[in-house]
């Protein structure tokens, strides 16, 4: 069984592998988000996973927050919005040889963590981003949590949600590392649970509203997997 979950594992990587390049080869050819969005379903198609969607997208979002677990987690988030997304990840990751063009083409917003230059940089990309009518789409945590307990939310999130005092969408994504984990080499199809939580206004006067967000976040987490007996 663990043989047949690492051959999987390593066709699903594949897969991933060729969607980004074709999505890098054809980025000319095909405007944005459309290019991206194709690539992402070809990976959600190939591999066999399916969403349940519950709650509904504000479409006056301009900021979506989501958990995450896994590489997964940016196919399933472009397979069901039809928004532009406008991902912000570490500069790690844009200077990366291959993946880090699939972040620059579509002009992604890096940020490189403990610098104040990168945070005016970031306030900056981020007011462009929403000018043009993209949404800003973070992973608060700043990386992966395998586990099923969130990891502390960094304040980049609130920082440029209060410079812009923008329209926020917190969103659930359940389990995805249960499907495709690179750590353990490790994918089976499956059926990924999205929760889009309700939207609101961020308010700088609120010191606290990201780490109660959080907190909202794992309750929603919490609640559904116990009463979902499809995540045990």
């Amino acid at each position: 069984m663990k043989i047949f979950a690492q051959i999987s594992w390593f066709f699903a990587t594949i897969v991933i592998i060729t969607s980004l390049a074709f999505m890098i080869l054809t980025f000319r050819i095909f405007p944005r988000p459309y290019n991206r969005k194709f690539s992402a379903w070809l990976i959600r198609v190939t591999i066999f996973f399916t969403v349940e969607i519950k709650g509904k997208e504000d479409p006056n979002a301009q900021m979506f927050l989501l958990n995450h677990q896994s590489d997964l987690d940016i196919a399933i988030m472009e397979t069901i919005t039809k928004r532009d997304l406008a991902w912000v990840a570490k500069k790690e990751l844009f200077d990366m040889p291959f993946f880090g063009l699939a972040l620059k083409l579509p002009q992604d917003i890096a940020v490189e963590r403990e610098s104040k230059t990168s945070l005016i940089k970031l306030l900056k990309d981020a007011k462009h981003v929403l000018k043009t009518n993209r949404v800003i789409t973070m992973f608060p945590e700043g990386t992966r949590s395998t586990k099923d307990v969130m990891l502390p939310f960094k304040s980049g999130a609130k920082i440029v949600a209060n410079a812009n005092k923008l329209c926020v969408q917190p969103i659930v994504l359940m389990q995805t590392a249960k499907y495709y984990n690179m750590k353990n080499l490790y994918y089976k199809p499956g059926r990924v649970t999205v929760i889009f939580m309700e939207s609101f206004i961020a308010d700088k006067s609120d010191e606290n509203w990201l780490n109660d967000l959080r907190i909202k976040m794992q309750k929603v987490y919490d609640d559904e997997l116990a009463n979902n007996p499809s995540h045990r």
